[in-house]
């Protein structure tokens, strides 16, 4: 069995890489809290979608580690689960729909992957609008986390305000978020979980927290949604699709390449070894968790983490799904943790800054580039919908690329994708 691993070749040993999956299952088991207490809000069952995000973690975990040997962890994705609360809300329709336009976008995802279609379509899309997709999700799922802890209320003279600073609630998010803010300033391994546990211990002496049904007990059993196909298509949902297809595409490829980076498994001429097994890990969990019931899921940035700590083969992460698999035995934890939004809202907001890096890579001097990144940055948090930022960027670059002489630099696909968002806008409105 180990054999497989190939752990001398890759200068690597068991000690070394069990050290490494306990590593980055510590920076990124905040997930199985943090994703049941977003997806909740939309009327999932709290306990399916818990055993969801444990299912999809370990079956995209598993597809990495033993099709691909890589230390890349898989789970459902921060950002698209807030996308999906707010798609269901927006739109109107039944959670079943939006797992509908989730399953859609995994089978979407599993024929990208099988094909050349994939890179062709990281190779057109400009870096701009990639950086300009993650630091605008960035910024929606922390205004999500400002929201949820009473920090920003609603208002009806200027939209949005500040909340009362002096409630329970939101006074323990703001001692949460210092707290894992210092552990991060410290680089403490597993900080986001450790400022949960902190917080959560917090939550317990102020009486906010409480654990009613215990702590540990038989896993709740796994239930396959009935997911609604005809429901995305009478109500028109394809920039969803398309949303979610595109997000979950650029995260996990850019994540990919930068802990494949990290741990040198890239080659001279920038190729990634094995890359198409690697690329069906995200997208055979995608297309499982929307059965079971949650977001697309895409590799975790967390999984550097691991790597540091020398993981170097799939060893790393088959002890990763192993972990995930443990987890399912303390569901009544999770669920009161999750009911405290204090608990999570940290999080949501310290992630979306980790999500604004790109920011830095983006050329402002150069209009035509930076306009349609802001624009995107600007009106997913604004619009409450990652789609019409998307759209936004999609319509105005190649648009400023032709009125500045330009229009040779853009790849045919962008025009396609504008001319079918221009489409979108004008017949399919809100959608």
């Amino acid at each position: 069995m180990l054999k497989m691993f190939r752990l001398q070749e890759n200068n690597t040993t068991v000690r070394t890489e069990l050290l490494a999956g306990l590593t980055t299952f510590l920076t990124m088991v905040y997930i199985v809290v943090v994703n049941p207490a977003i997806l909740s809000a939309a009327g999932l069952p709290f306990e399916q979608v818990f055993m969801a995000t444990v299912i999809a973690a370990i079956i995209g975990t598993l597809v990495m580690a033993l099709a691909a040997n890589y230390p890349i962890a898989i789970a459902p994705g921060m950002g698209m689960n807030a996308y999906f609360v707010t798609e269901v809300v927006q739109q109107d329709v039944s959670y079943s729909v939006i797992l509908g336009t989730v399953f859609l976008a995994g089978i979407l995802f599993v024929i990208l992957s099988l094909t050349r279609l994939r890179e062709t379509l990281i190779i057109a899309i400009p870096p701009s609008l990639k950086y300009g997709i993650t630091s605008g999700i960035g910024l929606f799922i922390a205004f999500l986390g400002l929201r949820m802890s009473g920090i920003i209320v609603a208002s009806e003279s200027t939209l949005v305000t500040m909340g009362d600073l002096t409630a329970p609630g939101t006074v323990l998010t703001i001692v949460g978020l210092f707290v894992t803010l210092g552990l991060i300033a410290r680089r403490v391994t597993g900080a986001l979980f450790i400022g949960m546990a902190i917080t959560a211990l917090l939550g317990v002496f102020t009486g906010q927290l409480e654990f009613e049904n215990g702590i540990t007990s038989v896993p709740p059993a796994p239930v396959f949604w009935d997911i609604d196909i005809a429901g995305v298509f009478s109500n028109g949902l394809y920039t969803v699709i398309f949303a979610f297809l595109l997000v979950t595409i650029f995260d996990t490829t850019g994540t990919m390449i930068g802990v494949a980076e990290q741990a040198g498994f890239i080659r001279k001429d920038g190729s990634l070894p094995r890359a198409r097994a690697a690329l069906m890990a995200d997208a055979t969990a995608t297309t499982a968790g929307a059965m079971f019931g949650t977001s697309p899921s895409s590799a975790y940035i967390e999984s550097s983490s691991g790597v540091a700590a020398g993981g170097r083969t799939g060893l790393t992460t088959v002890v990763v799904a192993g972990l995930f698999f443990i987890s399912i035995f303390f569901s009544p934890l999770v669920g009161a943790v999750s009911s405290l939004s204090a608990i999570t809202a940290p999080v949501l907001i310290i992630v979306g800054c980790f999500m604004m890096e790109g920011l830095a890579k983006i050329n402002w001097q150069a209009f035509d580039e930076a306009f349609p990144a802001f624009i995107i940055i600007l009106s997913m948090p604004l619009t409450s919908s990652i789609a019409t930022g998307i759209a936004f960027g999609f319509i105005s670059y190649p648009l400023l690329k032709i009125m500045s002489g330009r229009a040779k630099d853009v790849h045919w696909i962008l025009y396609l994708f504008g001319f079918i968002f221009i489409l979108q806008m004008i017949f399919f409105p809100g959608h």
